[in-house]
C-alpha cells in the first residue's frame, strides 16, 4: 500500500463511492493512471440499498459481478408500492429479467467496489479531505488536500491532467463554481432515514414475514405515500432501513433529538410501516437525515474536469435510480476522458457531449421522480430521445415504475409523445402490473 500522496497522476478522483471507485476501474484498465482521494474511512455507512437489475450491465464490465453474488446479499423479487390508496407490485421476472436486484448494506457493498477498483491498479487515499481545485493551469488542475490519516493533518497539493468530482452530497466542485441548486421550493424534500431489528419484511405474495422465511419468501421494496410525503421500507440481511422522505416544513430546525423522536413516531404509527416494525426494534443514533435531497449542477463537464453521481445532482430516490445514476456517469466520463487522451484538441467537444449525455439521464430520472420538466422543450426532447434508444428491457421497467405513482403524468406524456405508452399499457395489462384493493401485513 502505498503510503505518500504523488504530486503528479493522470486523473484524480475525488470521493470513493460507486460513481468513483467505477470510474476509477475503467480507467485503469485502459492503461491511466488514477489517484482516489476519499474524505473518510471505509467502511463507511451510507444510505441506498435497493438496487435495481439495471446495474448488473455496470458490474459485468467492471468485472466485480462474481465478487458481488458471493457477498449473498439479499436477492429482492421487485418493488410493493401503495400509492394513494393504490396497491400495485412490479416484479422483475415478469419483464424478463434472469437477474434479481439486490438490497445490500451499503458499507459493505461500497467497500466492494472500492477494494476492487485498488486491486485493479487505482491508488487509494482513504481520510484526503479535498479543498479545492485550482483550474488557473488549464492542463493541469491542482488539486488541494488535507491529509487527516494523523493529528497533524498536513497540507498537499497533487497535479493531474482530468479531476473527477465524485464527492457524492457534498457536490466539491458544484459548490466551488457556485452552480449547485435545489430543485423548485414545492417539489423539494428532507429525508429522514433510520434502522431496525427483528424487522419483517414485504414479500410478493402481499403479507408480511419474518426473517425466517426469507429463503422462501423472497422480498420486494416495499414504497407508501401518506399524507407528509412517502416512506420506504428495506430488508437487509440483518437489519431493515426504513426512510421518510418529506417537506421541510415538517421538520424545520428539528435538533437531532427532536428529528428521532418524530421518525419514531411516524414509524409506530403509519399504517403498514407499523405493522412491518411491530417486533422491531430501533437502533441508537443510527437516525440520519439530508435537508436539500434534490438538486443540480449547471456545470457538470469541462476541458479538464467531470462531476459524476450525486456530485452531479440528485433526484428523489423512489425508484432507485442513485447507484444506477452512478455506475452510468461513471462509464461516459471515463469513456470520454480515454478519448481526451487520445485526441487532446477535442477535449472540449468531448466534455460537451459527455454533458449532454449526463443532462439527459438526469431530466429522464427526474421526470420519472417527480413528473419535473414541465414546458421545457430542450429537456423534453432529450427524455423522448433517451427513450427511444433505452434497452426495451429496462424501458419497459422504467415505464411500469412510472405507472405505480402520481408523480409521473409529465413522463407518461413524454412517452405517449415518443410513440411507446400505449404499446407498453397494452403489453402489460393483467400481466407485469396488479392492483389489489388490501395487503395483509
Amino acid at each position: 500500500m502505498q503510503n505518500n500522496i504523488p504530486k503528479n497522476t493522470d486523473v484524480v478522483i475525488i470521493g470513493a463511492g460507486p460513481a468513483g471507485t467505477s470510474a476509477a476501474t475503467h480507467l485503469v484498465k485502459a492503461g491511466i493512471n488514477v489517484v482516489i482521494l476519499e474524505k473518510t474511512q471505509f467502511p463507511r455507512q451510507q444510505v441506498g440499498e435497493s438496487l435495481i437489475p439495471h446495474f448488473w450491465k455496470f458490474t459485468d464490465a467492471l468485472g466485480v459481478s462474481d465478487t458481488i453474488k458471493a457477498e449473498g446479499f439479499i436477492n429482492k423479487a421487485g418493488g410493493l408500492s401503495i400509492w394513494e390508496e393504490k396497491v400495485q407490485q412490479i416484479l422483475f421476472s415478469d419483464f424478463g429479467y434472469t437477474r434479481s436486484g439486490l438490497h445490500v448494506e451499503r458499507d459493505v457493498f461500497d467497500d466492494l467496489l472500492l477494494k476492487h477498483s485498488e486491486r485493479m491498479g487505482a491508488i487509494v487515499f482513504q481520510q484526503i479531505n479535498v479543498q479545492k481545485v485550482d483550474f488557473s493551469r488549464p492542463n493541469s488542475p491542482a488539486i488541494y488536500f488535507s491529509d487527516q490519516r494523523n493529528s497533524e493533518k498536513k497540507q498537499g497539493i497533487i497535479n493531474c491532467t482530468y479531476v473527477i468530482d465524485a464527492s457524492g452530497h457534498r457536490s466539491l466542485l458544484a459548490q466551488q463554481f457556485k452552480c449547485r441548486h435545489l430543485i423548485s421550493p414545492e417539489k423539494n424534500f428532507l429525508a429522514l432515514w433510520g434502522y431496525f431489528k427483528n424487522s419483517r419484511y414485504a414479500g410478493t405474495d402481499y403479507r408480511s414475514h419474518s426473517m425466517r422465511s426469507i429463503k422462501k419468501n423472497r422480498p420486494v421494496t416495499f414504497i407508501m405515500s401518506y399524507k407528509e410525503g412517502w416512506l420506504w421500507h428495506i430488508i437487509l440481511r440483518n437489519k431493515a432501513s426504513v426512510g421518510l422522505i418529506i417537506h421541510p416544513k415538517h421538520a424545520k430546525n428539528f435538533n437531532k433529538q427532536q428529528r428521532e423522536i418524530f421518525f419514531k413516531q411516524q414509524c409506530q404509527s403509519l399504517p403498514y410501516l407499523k405493522d412491518l416494525l411491530s417486533d422491531a426494534r430501533f437502533i441508537e443514533n443510527s437516525i440520519s437525515h439530508r435537508p436539500d435531497y434534490s438538486y443540480y449542477s449547471t456545470q457538470l463537464c469541462g476541458e479538464n474536469y467531470y462531476c459524476i453521481g450525486d456530485a452531479a445532482a440528485f433526484t428523489d430516490p423512489i425508484f432507485s435510480h442513485g447507484i444506477q445514476n452512478a455506475f452510468y456517469n461513471a462509464a461516459l466520463a471515463s469513456c470520454t476522458i480515454q478519448a481526451s487522451f487520445n485526441n487532446p484538441l477535442k477535449r472540449q467537444r468531448y466534455s460537451q457531449l459527455c454533458a449532454s449525455r449526463m443532462q439527459q439521464y438526469y431530466y429522464f430520472s427526474s421526470a420519472l421522480s417527480l413528473g419535473d420538466l414541465n414546458q421545457n422543450t430542450h429537456q423534453q426532447a432529450l427524455v423522448q430521445s433517451l427513450m427511444k434508444t433505452m434497452p426495451a428491457l429496462e424501458l419497459e421497467l422504467m415505464l411500469a415504475a412510472a405507472n405505480t405513482t402520481n408523480r409521473s403524468e409529465n413522463f407518461k406524456k413524454l412517452a405517449i409523445k415518443a410513440g411507446i405508452w400505449n404499446n407498453f399499457i397494452a403489453k402489460s395489462q393483467g400481466e407485469s402490473l396488479t392492483q389489489l384493493t388490501q395487503l395483509d401485513f
